[in-house]
């Protein structure tokens, strides 16, 4: 015979003691006996989650965000444009003290979001709807998969793919094999897996987790400040949350403007190939990101979306037909016996990667700094862009779905297409080599075939050349450069697009619908990067984009460190979780008292305690008035009104005068939210 009362939980046991609700008094069941009133007449633990949809808020420019960050943006490219080598000097010098002193931050966030995700996916909390209880899907499981799919396409692969693996081909990480051997093969592409894989996605995985939650299921706007609620308090007018938000708004213009200017690079070399211009590569790359540049702001203002969405599903469709293409065309036999080793030689040599560190040699310090921290510091710079659009595709899913398919659907894509390319290019490279008969290069036996003529990695082309002269050995070159421009072009100016919304939405305090010229001005802002980029790196124009990427990434990788604490922090008081410390407590309860009353017959009900059974109170601990359990359920009107709300209808009844609104949870009246 089980009791609970009309709140509360556990029976003094172990359950309950990791909660801050959870105050130890024995008491609280006769509390509940009396009148209580909860915020709009419903238990913490009966909230079926508030969405954002259903909050009163007025949006509007952040003027504060909007003015000082564009001002720096304006003054860090005018810096550029005008004293290229002062950059550069100054981004080198930043990122030789990041890296040597807190380079170690990013690889703890490379590995402990994976393990952070895991283990709210496979615990309690994974159970628990990013949307409000009994709210299905937006998207069907197929389409989600689709889109999840798309998000791990881009430039990226074009460039990187056939070019990276090769570079660790000739030139491994320090100490993990020799360079040129059969076991380099796997290695590589292993390497450049893990750079692509699982680890970065956690990164973008647990921004769009925690934006997810706060707005379809806590109803605050999407916004990295919103995230950090808990833990910041006040208002989101404050100097602190402005800050939190102005990062992230400059961690995504450097992200994405290195994307669009490597896309660049290598559109420029591909136009040069084929019209055979012997202008500068920086040169055209300056006059491609100028013409995309007003593609992009035409697309900004002009609200094509749905123009926008078809394009992109067209080269999503390209991309993967160039992967098919290289696949059959290709070394078929080569690449479908390799690419299980290479999955394999990733999962197995995960630690050893992962453990790499400044503190083994300068060998591994170079390494590490071109590669591996720089990849974790591009991934944190683009984990608010990529984030807010996780979460907006996931609604209705729950943490263990969302955690299960962000981490492993575009990762899966990942593997594919860098063991396609980078297995290409080094079988291309491995053909023109002399191999002894442990399958080691010996020697280049046809230098003209070669990627890298003389076997080391010094002698290979430019970066934005490789995918170019891995192609020529195809027959369909000819065609194949034209289509991968357009590829190219399209990714660049979805991505300036795309991200231009996202920071048009964190400088207009989450407003789903921008203002057009405001999206336009970012759009401005990442195209004037990009060229700071190029100017700054010179002939090496990869080395700028490290230096500005790692140094602009770091602030917000702290961020996201404190995402983890505070998206803990409100799961713990989720309605589901409340409820489900109940369900556990109840049962052990009335099974201990069942047994104790009544033997082996007995059945359990559910009745309010009296003072003789108080002490199965199933919430004897639990105080559901709370203010941590309560507040941030409360209604209030566009001016921070609190007002009554019928959560059996959706619907707001009216005000309430009497209740005074607190003021620490609004802004100013511009964005009331449910804190």
């Amino acid at each position: 015979m089980g009791a609970a009362a009309p709140g509360g939980e556990d029976s003094g046991e172990d359950a309950g003691r990791d909660a801050a609700p959870f105050r130890g008094a024995r008491d609280r069941a006769e509390h509940f006996l009396r009148e209580i009133t909860y915020p709009h007449d419903i238990h913490p633990a009966l909230v079926p989650g508030v969405s954002i949809e259903d909050q009163r808020i007025r949006y509007g420019i952040d003027k504060p965000i909007l003015v000082t960050v564009g001002l720096l943006i304006i003054a860090f490219v005018t810096w550029g444009v005008v004293s290229p080598l002062g950059v550069f000097d100054a981004s080198t010098a930043a990122l030789t003290w990041v890296m040597t002193n807190l380079g170690w931050i990013f690889s703890i966030i490379s590995i402990g979001m994976v393990i952070f995700l895991l283990v709210l996916a496979f615990t309690r909390y994974g159970r628990i709807p990013l949307g409000l209880d009994g709210e299905e899907p937006e998207y069907s499981t197929a389409s989600w998969t689709a889109m999840l799919f798309g998000a791990g396409i881009g430039i990226g692969i074009i460039f990187f793919g056939p070019f990276e693996p090769l570079t660790y081909y000739l030139s491994p990480r320090p100490g993990s094999y020799e360079a040129g051997s059969l076991q380099a093969v796997t290695g590589a592409m292993a390497q450049a897996t893990l750079h692509w894989g699982v680890n970065a996605w956690a990164i973008y995985a647990i921004v769009g987790l925690a934006v997810a939650y706060v707005s379809y299921r806590r109803g605050r706007v999407p916004l990295m400040s919103s995230v950090l609620q808990p833990l910041l308090g006040g208002k989101s007018s404050d100097p602190g949350h402005r800050i939190i938000d102005a990062l992230a708004i400059i961690a995504t213009l450097f992200g994405t403007a290195a994307s669009l200017g490597i896309g660049a690079l290598q559109i420029g070399r591909g136009f040069q190939l084929v019209t055979g211009w012997s202008a500068e590569a920086n040169t055209v790359a300056l006059v491609i990101i100028g013409i995309l540049t007003i593609g992009t702001i035409l697309s900004a203002v002009s609200g094509v979306a749905k123009g926008i969405r078809w394009l992109s599903n067209i080269n999503m469709a390209l991309a993967i037909g160039l992967a098919v293409f290289v696949f059959v065309v290709g070394p078929t036999a080569f690449l479908a016996n390799v690419i299980p080793g290479v999955i394999m030689e990733y999962v197995g040599s995960m630690p050893e990667m992962l453990s790499a560190n400044m503190g083994q040699g300068e060998d591994m310090q170079a390494f590490l700094s071109s590669w591996t921290t720089f990849y974790w510091a591009w991934w944190v710079s683009w984990a608010p862009f990529v984030g807010v659009f996780t979460a907006k595709i996931s609604r209705g899913r729950t943490v263990r779905q969302f955690v299960v398919g962000v981490l492993t659907i575009p990762s899966t894509i990942i593997v594919l297409a860098f063991a396609i390319m980078g297995g290409t290019s080094i079988w291309l490279q491995r053909q023109a080599s002399q191999l002894d008969a442990q399958g080691s290069t010996t020697g280049i036996a046809n230098p003209d075939g070669a990627i890298a003529p003389d076997g080391t990695v010094d002698s290979m082309p430019p970066a934005p050349e490789i995918f170019f002269r891995m192609m020529e050995h195809f027959p369909g070159y000819e065609i194949i450069v034209p289509v991968v421009m357009v590829m190219l072009a399209i990714f660049f100016i979805t991505t300036a697009d795309s991200a231009s919304l996202v920071n048009s939405q964190l400088s207009q305090k989450g407003n789903p619908s921008p203002n057009r010229l405001v999206t336009a001005f970012w759009a401005l802002c990442m195209a004037g990067i990009a060229v700071v980029i190029l100017l700054a790196g010179g002939q090496n124009a990869l080395q700028g984009l490290q230096n500005l990427i790692t140094v602009t990434a770091l602030p917000f990788a702290l961020i996201i460190i404190a995402m983890c604490v505070a998206l803990v922090r409100e799961m713990r008081t989720d309605p589901l979780i409340i409820r489900s410390r109940y369900e556990q407590v109840a049962v052990a309860n009335a099974v201990r008292q069942g047994v104790q009353e009544h033997g082996d017959d007995f059945v359990l009900a559910v009745e309010p305690t009296t003072e003789s059974t108080a002490e199965y109170a199933t919430g004897a601990e639990f105080d559901s008035t709370a203010e941590e359990v309560t507040d941030w359920y409360v209604r209030r009107d566009e001016d921070g009104n609190v007002v009554e709300y019928d959560y059996a209808t959706g619907t707001y009844t009216g005000q309430l005068p009497v209740v005074e609104a607190d003021d620490a949870d609004l802004d100013e009246g511009d964005d009331p939210k449910a804190e």
